[in-house]
């Protein structure tokens, strides 16, 4: 594994004592990227905190389409377990979800039928807007639809759901009418989406139609989760500060604001004068256009726009490593042991190791 200050070969220690001294100086430093297991987020954040910077996920704008309907509508949800075992009826929106979760089909097992459901018939699974070959792999009815389409699609189905008026003179709102009887025959059902290939409102959407259907029937979802653990990130930001990510520490206390801290937006705007990525779950690399110095704990391979001023390679967790991360076949935390443990570091113990070299006393801002 390579450490690089300023291209130049070092020792790790070096390298976590120089990154402590330029994330110390800076006025606004950014712990960006987050892509960690529950160890590395929690020292992330910490070193955000003692540095009074701000932190944010990769992943934390598809994340928070459903936090944010969380906090504002409420929600319906159900495991996936839940769902392989119970769900009679299952319609499941939008393209992307077999990458997201590619244990997917395995899991729900949607082409047999649910073992607790006592009529032991087969289950009633659609699939609108679904990617090449996805319904197919769950057995579900196909109803083909471009992303444009789904949240009309789904105002049309919601109408149709509670007897209101509507014009189905296109095909595909033909189409996806044809659903609402199963939908509201449903014994227990399940709407699976992800915020990769769907907004807020459309999200609001879904739960607005699981609220109409729960007023006769069963029915509850099974959001997926974002990649690079942001899920288990959240969480863990959740029981450190009391908010999930786009937290800033500036005033000295947690302060959680989508627009303000949000990393991209700090980069741009300049405020930022510092960051630190963490990338140990893929070769994923920041998009700013801006160039700031960086610090990137980041997997080998891993390329940049621009040469970090320090860049440590460390391993990923569930393969180098042990780790905790979120499972989305579980819907909660879970541990995964190393596949092929290496000396690879831990981002955690990079993390750790910076936060130790600050100097005491105040931090940015």
């Amino acid at each position: 594994m390579k450490v690089l200050v300023d291209g130049a070969t070092a020792s790790l220690e070096t390298a976590a004592a120089a990154a402590a001294r330029l994330l110390g100086e800076a006025r606004l430093p950014l712990v960006a990227g987050l892509g960690t297991d529950v160890e590395g987020a929690r020292a992330a954040i910490s070193l955000a905190e003692k540095l009074r910077g701000a932190y944010d996920h990769m992943h934390s704008e598809i994340l928070l389409r459903d936090i944010d309907v969380l906090r504002q509508a409420g929600q319906f949800v159900t495991t996936a377990n839940e769902t392989r075992v119970r769900a009679d009826c299952v319609l499941l929106i939008g393209d992307d979800l077999t990458s997201v979760w590619p244990d997917l089909a395995a899991r729900l097992n949607l082409t047999s039928p649910a073992r607790f459901d006592d009529y032991n018939e087969p289950r009633k699974v659609f699939w609108l807007g679904p990617g090449k070959g996805e319904a197919a792999s769950v057995g579900a009815t196909e109803i083909a639809a471009p992303r444009s389409e789904l949240p009309s699609l789904l105002a049309a189905l919601r109408a149709e759901v509670a007897g209101r008026k509507i014009h189905k003179d296109s095909p595909l709102v033909r189409k996806i009418v044809e659903v609402a009887p199963a939908l509201k025959a449903a014994r227990f059902g399940v709407m699976i989406w992800s915020g990769e290939s769907i907004g807020r409102l459309t999200i609001e959407m879904i739960h607005g139609l699981l609220l109409d259907l729960n007023k006769e029937t069963r029915f509850s979802g099974l959001p997926v989760s974002s990649r690079a653990n942001a899920m288990g990130v959240a969480q863990a930001s959740g029981w450190m500060t009391g908010f999930p990510m786009r937290t800033g520490f500036c005033r000295g206390y947690p302060e959680h604001d989508i627009w303000r801290f949000e990393a991209g937006r700090l980069v741009e705007s300049g405020e930022a004068d510092a960051a630190l990525w963490v990338s140990s779950y893929g070769n994923e690399a920041p998009k700013w256009k801006r160039h700031i110095p960086l610090i990137a704990i980041a997997t080998p391979g891993t390329r940049f726009a621009y040469p970090p001023k320090i860049k440590i390679e460390v391993g990923t967790p569930g393969i180098d490593h042990d780790g905790v991360e979120f499972a989305q076949n579980l819907g909660s935390l879970a541990s995964r042991d190393a596949q092929k443990p290496s000396e690879a570091p831990q981002a955690a113990a990079v993390l750790r190791l910076i936060e130790e070299n600050l100097k005491k006393g105040e931090g940015a801002c």
